[in-house]
C-alpha cells in the first residue's frame, strides 16, 4: 500500500503523524513521561523521520524485485540439498542469498537512483530543514535555482548527479552480467 500512495499523501500522512503538538506520536510520548519532542524540528530528529518515512514508501518496491528473484530460483535445488542432509539455515547460505546477488544489486539500484530524486516527500516533510539537514540533491538543486536564481549552479547539480548515477549503473550491470551470469548458465546447464 504504501508504494501504491502518492508520496505528496503519504508526506503529508508521516507530518501529521509527526507534528509536534497535535500528533499521535507527541501525544504517547507525552503519555510516557518523555515530554515534547519536536521531531522535525530538531535536524537529527529530522533526518531520521525523512529516512523512515522514505524507507516505508520504498520498500515495498524492493520487496517486489527480491520476490521475482526468489521466483527464479528452481525448487530443484532446495530439493538436492535437502537430500543431502542440509537445514534451512544452510539452503538460505548456499542457495538463496548467492541467486539472489543481482537482484539484490538491482534493488540497491534503484533505491541508490531514487535516493537522489527525491523531492516531493521532503519538500512536503520538511522543506529541507531545518538547518538543511534533510535537503536532497533534487531540492538543493531547487532551492539554489528558484530562491537563489543560480540556474547555472543548479544544471551543474543535476547533471553531476545524472553521470553519477549513470556511472553507478554501468557498474550494477557490469557486476550482474559479468559475475552473476556464470551462476545462471550453471543452473541452466543442470536443469
Amino acid at each position: 500500500i504504501p508504494w501504491a500512495l502518492p508520496t505528496t499523501v503519504m508526506a503529508l500522512g508521516w507530518r501529521w503523524i509527526l507534528n509536534t503538538p497535535y500528533g499521535p506520536i507527541d501525544r504517547l510520548t507525552n503519555l510516557i513521561g518523555f515530554g515534547s519532542l519536536n521531531i522535525l524540528g530538531e535536524p537529527g530528529l529530522a533526518w531520521l523521520a525523512t529516512v523512515l518515512a522514505d524507507v516505508w514508501k520504498t520498500t515495498p518496491f524492493a520487496a517486489l524485485i527480491l520476490l521475482a528473484g526468489l521466483q527464479t530460483i528452481p525448487s530443484d535445488l532446495y530439493e538436492a540439498l535437502r537430500l543431502e542432509g542440509a537445514n534451512s539455515l544452510s539452503s538460505l547460505r548456499r542457495i538463496t542469498l548467492p541467486l539472489l546477488r543481482p537482484y539484490v544489486l538491482l534493488a540497491l539500484l534503484f533505491r541508490l537512483a531514487q535516493a537522489f530524486g527525491v523531492f516531493d516527500l521532503i519538500q512536503v516533510l520538511t522543506g529541507g530543514g531545518p538547518a538543511g539537514s534533510t535537503e536532497s540533491v533534487a531540492l538543493y538543486a531547487y532551492i539554489n535555482a528558484l530562491r537563489f536564481l543560480d540556474f547555472g549552479y543548479s544544471a551543474t547539480i543535476i547533471i553531476s548527479s545524472f553521470i553519477f548515477i549513470c556511472f553507478a549503473c554501468l557498474i550494477c550491470w557490469f557486476l550482474i552480467k559479468v559475475l552473476f551470469t556464470p551462476q545462471r548458465s550453471f543452473l541452466k546447464k543442470v536443469s
